[in-house]
């Protein structure tokens, strides 16, 4: 059978029943929402669940709110080969907690999409097996995609190359 947003919305309402999940639908995508503690559980199904085999982790990204109570939103775009089918799943982050659990046990590829998350925007991933930055220096105290990160960068904070001319 092929995969729906109905087949989808039946196998997870059945397994996590305490879930509030909310299922939205634009241009033929699927996008499910959830809560920031059932992701792992949740990744860990939709991989190795056979009928829906969402082995391929494509992108682990976030979205600044700025102003928003959670302000960020965890985004994590996945894709089962088997299906043909791309799936969106989206947690919100408070930034007063700003953590997430790591889904690189499920997808060794969520490693570096977690890295750079983790690295332009402060979301800290919990259970990551090498967290650190990826592009900024290890010092570096800032988190340059953040909404209130200037747009020419902090004067001072970062030191530059010499120009040789």
């Amino acid at each position: 059978m092929p995969l729906s947003k109905e087949l989808i919305e039946q196998k997870l309402n059945e397994k996590f029943s305490g879930e509030s999940f909310v299922f939205t639908e634009h241009r033929n995508e699927l996008t499910v929402s959830l809560d920031k503690k059932n992701i792992a559980a949740l990744c860990k199904y939709l991989k190795e669940e056979d009928q829906l085999a969402f082995k391929l982790c494509e992108d682990i990204t976030a979205i600044d709110w700025a102003k928003r109570k959670n302000r960020f939103t965890v985004v994590y775009h996945i894709f089962s080969i088997k299906q043909n089918f791309r799936l969106t799943l989206k947690a919100d982050v408070d930034e007063s907690d700003c953590n997430i659990d790591s889904v690189s046990s499920v997808w060794k590829t969520a490693n570096w999409h977690e890295r750079e998350t983790f690295d332009m925007y402060g979301i800290h991933f919990n259970n990551h097996p090498d967290l650190r930055r990826m592009y900024m220096p290890e010092e570096f105290e800032y988190h340059p995609l953040r909404k209130d990160f200037p747009l020419m960068g902090i004067p001072g904070s970062l030191s530059l190359p010499k120009n040789k001319n």
